[in-house]
């Protein structure tokens, strides 16, 4: 990792190392543009809402642009340019929607959203979602939507791909690097941080994830609204000799809790998403405790004691889409941020989008196929 800004003068200088900022840079750099700086103001890349994801690939998840985002990413995410992970980045799993007594009406709706771009989405009966997953109360499931399509990612293999990746191509990744003053002279940004180091950049990107309004206020920009909300998570066994790995994800249809198999166990959330302040996050106990009891009513699995809990930041705008774009009002200003809970599934995409605006390209006609319309992640809607 770079120990100084070498060269001081950079065409992009990307803030934030997580899945968003590491994948434009690998976009950036693999596709010429040198060079390239990636600032990461922890002590090393990925650690707060990348590390903490539950690592799902569901075309079937998220508003309209983050579908057609995550739809554009599928292909590189199924076959990866030669060298960029030496494990599959994609194993099947499958996503299984469980309509409750009373939620049959949101369970069509959901079908009625998902159907045209997910053409293999399922309907099926009590019985039938029960022989996917045994464990679930008959009582519970009125009935059920199965998305075959959704799929595990290995989000370890993917955010370090991208990482060696934009570093063989000439981007250079500091970490460790806190701002504490930006301007912009006209031309370029000249930003300058905690330890005396200075960096000139003619665009800097912000990629901070949560804390992107913060860097915003920084660089004299206004912010968009971003709010970061809190999930919380744990693991726990499977009971002794049932079978589990084949399980799918299975989700309310009200995304009030959600379990899937995990590395030889299974993993639950109350899928929270509580107001909270851009920080190193940490699970509440009651968090904890609404996902075991939700989880439980809905099957009949037991959960004693987690083996592990822990809590990620999703941040949010108020419509729920991305922000891709330049800064309608601050010159040199680039947003990449806001993805929610779906910056890992929507990555390749998200970036394609990001450093084709960058360069003046418009929109890739990938993401034109998959019917995204750039107006609804545009910074400028949000003003």
């Amino acid at each position: 990792m770079s120990a100084d800004f070498s060269p001081a003068d950079v065409e992009v200088a990307i803030f934030g190392a997580g899945i968003a900022g590491a994948s434009l840079a690998w976009q950036l750099a693999v596709h010429g543009t040198q060079p390239v700086a990636l600032i990461e103001a922890e002590d090393q890349p990925g650690r707060h809402a990348t590390g903490r994801s539950a690592a799902v690939f569901a075309p079937s998840y998220g508003p309209p642009a983050v579908r057609a985002l995550t739809r554009a990413s599928r292909a590189f995410l199924q076959q990866p340019p030669t060298g960029f992970a030496e494990v599959p980045l994609l194993h099947p799993r499958g996503a299984l929607f469980v309509a409750a007594p009373g939620q049959e009406d949101a369970l069509r709706a959901l079908h009625d959203e998902l159907a045209a771009a997910s053409p293999r989405l399922q309907w099926l009966t009590t019985a039938e979602a029960l022989q996917r997953v045994d464990v679930l109360r008959p009582e519970a499931v009125a009935a059920a939507l199965y998305d075959p399509d959704a799929l595990d990612m290995d989000v370890h293999a993917l955010l370090h791909g991208f990482l060696r990746g934009a570093r063989r191509s000439g981007a250079a990744l500091h970490l460790g690097a806190q701002l504490t003053a930006a301007h912009f002279d006209g031309a370029r940004w000249v930003l300058r941080f905690r330890d005396g180091r200075e960096l000139r950049a003619r665009t800097v990107v912000n990629a901070a994830g949560a804390w992107a309004d913060v860097l915003a206020a920084q660089l004299g920009a206004t912010p968009i609204g971003l709010v970061p909300k809190r999930r919380s998570a744990f693991t726990f066994r499977a009971p002794e000799g049932m079978a589990s790995a084949h399980w799918p994800l299975v989700i309310g249809v009200d995304e009030s809790w959600y379990f899937k198999p995990d590395a030889g166990q299974l993993l639950g959330s109350p899928a929270n998403a509580d107001p909270t302040e851009p920080q190193d996050v940490q699970p509440e106990a009651l968090d904890i405790a609404l996902g075991i009891h939700a989880i439980e009513t809905v099957s009949t699995l037991s959960i004693r004691r987690p083996t592990a809990t822990w809590a990620g930041l999703r941040s949010f705008v108020a419509d729920g889409e991305p922000v891709i774009g330049f800064d309608p009002q601050c010159p040199g200003l680039f947003w990449h941020a806001a993805f929610g809970g779906y910056g890992i599934q929507s990555a390749v995409g998200a970036s394609a989008l990001a450093a084709s605006l960058l360069r003046g390209d418009g929109v890739p006609h990938a993401l034109q196929r998959e019917g995204l319309e750039v107006r609804s992640v545009e910074p400028a809607r949000l003003r």
